[in-house]
């Protein structure tokens, strides 16, 4: 039987959280681990997202309590005004976020290569 790769059971982590988390959600998220204090029209810039699409995406990664998160509001990343202008959001992981992003690397670093016969 072949061992699961490291995509395979990052993708599992994320389906954990929500079953209805979307690739688009999961996109936003890995972004922000990379790139943490982006903006939502940065977000869109670099994905090729609508910029509708990526705020759709980052608030559903966002806290349940709050106003600014969306179902399924996964709690991994926190909205914070841009102090520059007061009016953006710029993004940053929130400590589940931050333990999300700890795993997904740990997952990565012990993946094996699935070597064709």
């Amino acid at each position: 039987m072949r061992q699961r790769d490291c995509i395979l059971e990052a993708m599992l982590a994320f389906r954990a959280l929500s079953p209805r988390v979307s690739v688009s959600e999961i996109i936003a998220f890995l972004y922000t681990c990379e790139n943490e204090g982006l903006s939502v029209q940065e977000l869109a810039f670099i994905t090729g997202m609508s910029q509708s699409a990526a705020s759709r995406n980052l608030r559903a990664l966002g806290h349940a309590d709050t106003a600014w998160a969306k179902p399924p509001a996964l709690g991994l990343v926190e909205p914070y005004l841009r102090p520059s202008d007061g009016r953006s959001h710029v993004l940053h992981l929130s400590p589940e976020g931050a333990k999300l992003r700890d795993r997904l690397d740990g997952i990565i670093r012990r993946g094996v290569l699935i070597k064709e016969d």
